[in-house]
């Protein structure tokens, strides 16, 4: 084996693969640690990917030149667009995935990506030279060099997993968990805190009465997270997944049993996720709520085992017995597998900085869970970002950070560097200030260039992306330039959506602002636009484009103000703790979160306006003494 590397990923989880991949597809050597390799790209929890913002992500990632998009679109049990009744800022992809595939799938990239190999060990210490790092060391005594190092070691780190009075010393699904990284952090300085996370019980198809639950299908179409994919499983073809309810009874088992809940007994110490809570905290929390959802989602083909998404659970075995065989079709259900909490080690957020690195040290950078934050595309989007710039820090180039109107990523790193967190981050559309920008359709749009230009997008794939951007841009303007004949066929269409006949041409763009117009229906009705013979996914963009462009308008002018505040830039060395004319607590938020401009300043919790206009003096007064 080399023992000297570019780049050496710690874990091979979801971050840890965008990380390696991003890295030996610039061109360097890179070494992906993983303490077993058939666990790799591993669904230890929910077999999906995207949702709610997560779907975008996954888009995001896709277009900057990442893999998890990719794969996710081979071998899906179901495709489904979420949200399609709602605007475009909040319509995403949420893919049902083969949860023994998608990993296979992730496996078989890693054997045959040029530039990456892979072993099987655990990482016990990282090699430091004058606050750099420059390698590890392994369990067994084995140092490798590298000129940095991307932690991304998942729920792995400490890790402990419960159910009821059950301890466990175990990572995810009961593998080893990795021991001596976290001592050797805290010894670096490095504040370390306790997080939790959970999962749901299994349930055999076969014992679970599924006329009780109401069918949720796949959505029609030829969607897919990679702008890339060609090959669309049809919708007919797709697996269902199916929607039941809690019942009085279920609530009533979770309440006289609390105390067998190890989130309850006080053995669990870590903060679990606000906006994925186990089932017992709904219970608590929300005493009044009747019923919570739960969605039945097949895990594999080769399995005959049912995901029960929204039940998870850290209670005793009898207990969670109880609680499946009161949910509606589950009187008879076999449980496979028991659900569980796991708590593990994460890094504080004023620890790292936007670019991922560690602040203390040159050379380390993190990523995934590590990081706070929960869940598979949060964690491949850091993974990627984490990845080029440990790339971009070697090859001496500045680092690269996405802006919050550029991506959900951006949005993500500077949440979490900015505001920080005390529990597992997870992304909502509701986190982003600016998401009619940030739409499903358009990330290509916001992001190939930067792919292309950081060198993860080829020649190929960029011009058959300038060619669309061209074609979309066309179609725009002849949009607001053109008028629709007045027609029979232009006069039954409208009439049918109970507007007046026209009397004379309508122009084209003011047509398509009309509610519940839609491009696709009235295209044939327009040469001009007909003959630019866009595809379905760029009709969808034109008409977005038309019908929403005062509000995008809006908001890029707010980002544009906003990147007037990001491009002052604050100085490095500002001793904010004696600066006068800021209150006491913005001195010390300053000071932890040691932010890099007046636009991120803005954001620190608890920082008011004032204290921000004064920054803005002291900040030019300092320039203009050091020029």
């Amino acid at each position: 084996m080399n023992k000297s590397y570019d780049i050496i990923v710690v874990g091979g989880g979801h971050a840890g693969l965008e990380a390696a991949f991003s890295s030996a597809h610039l061109g360097h050597s890179t070494l992906l640690i993983t303490l077993n390799f058939s666990k790799v790209g591993n669904m230890p929890c929910n077999p999906s990917i995207g949702g709610s913002a997560k779907g975008i992500v996954v888009r995001e990632i896709d277009a900057l030149g990442g893999m998890m998009g990719k794969v996710a679109d081979l071998n899906y049990l179901q495709m489904k667009m979420l949200n399609t009744k709602k605007g475009p800022g909040v319509r995403c992809l949420r893919s049902q995935q083969d949860k023994l595939q998608y990993p296979k799938n992730m496996q078989n990239a890693v054997q045959n990506c040029e530039n990456l190999d892979y072993i099987e060990a655990m990482v016990v210490d990282l090699l430091i030279d004058q606050k750099c790092i420059h390698g590890v060391r392994l369990e067994d005594g084995t140092e490798i060099e590298a000129k940095a190092v991307i932690l991304t070691t998942g729920t792995y780190m400490n890790a402990l997993t419960f159910k009821g009075s059950e301890k466990h010393e175990e990572g995810p699904e009961g593998e080893r968990t990795s021991k001596g990284l976290s001592k050797t952090l805290t010894d670096m300085g490095i504040s370390l805190y306790r997080l939790k996370t959970g999962t749901p019980p299994r349930i055999k198809r076969d014992s679970i009465d599924f006329s009780k639950a109401k069918v949720e299908p796949g959505t029609p179409g030829h969607l897919a997270f990679s702008y890339e994919t060609e090959k669309f499983i049809p919708v007919e073809e797709q697996i269902n997944c199916h929607l039941i309810y809690t019942t009085e009874l279920t609530h009533k088992i979770i309440r006289d049993n609390l105390d067998k809940s190890a989130l309850y007994s006080g053995q669990i110490t870590g903060v679990g996720p606000r906006y994925c809570p186990s089932i017992e905290s709904k219970i608590v929390t929300f005493p009044d709520k009747e019923r919570h959802q739960l969605f039945l989602e097949p895990e594999s083909l080769e399995t005959d085992s049912i995901y029960l998404q929204g039940f998870s659970t850290s209670m005793d075995k009898d207990v969670q017995e109880q609680m499946v065989h009161s949910l509606p079709g589950f009187e008879h259900a076999e449980i496979l597998k028991y659900g569980y909490a796991i708590e593990y080690d994460a890094i504080k957020t004023d620890e790292f900085d936007a670019t991922l690195k560690v602040k203390k040290y040159e050379g380390l950078y993190i990523a995934g869970q590590i990081c706070g934050t929960s869940g598979y595309e949060e964690a491949a989007g850091l993974g990627l970002m984490a990845g080029i710039n440990a790339v971009r820090f070697i090859e001496d180039k500045e680092p690269i950070i996405l802006k919050r109107d550029e991506a959900y990523i951006g949005v993500m790193i500077d949440d979490l560097v900015t505001k920080g967190t005390e529990e597992p981050y997870r992304l909502m559309s509701s986190r982003a200030e600016y998401r009619l920008l940030l739409r499903h359709d358009n990330a290509d749009m916001r992001l190939t260039d930067l792919g292309h230009e950081i060198g993860l997008i080829n020649d190929l794939r960029y011009y058959k992306f300038m060619t669309k951007r061209d074609k979309i841009n066309k179609a725009i303007d002849l949009a607001n330039k053109t008028s629709v004949a007045r027609s029979d066929g232009l006069i039954s269409y409208l009439v049918g959506l109970g507007y007046d006949a026209p009397v004379g041409a309508v122009n084209c763009a003011e047509l398509i602002k009309r509610p519940n117009v839609k491009l696709m229906d009235v295209i044939h009705l327009i040469p001009e636009l007909k003959n630019l013979w866009l595809d379905e996914f760029e009709i969808e963009e034109v008409e977005i484009l038309l019908k929403y462009e005062g509000y995008i308008k809006k908001q890029a002018k707010d980002a544009a103000n906003m990147r007037k505040l990001e491009n002052l830039s604050i100085p490095s060395n500002l001793d904010y703790l004696h600066l006068d004319g800021l209150a006491l607590e913005a001195r010390q938020k300053f000071d932890k979160v040691r932010p890099t401009n007046i636009g991120q300043a803005s954001r620190i919790s608890g920082v008011n306006p004032a204290d921000i206009s004064n920054l803005i003096l002291i900040v030019k007064k300092e320039k203009e003494q050091h020029g």
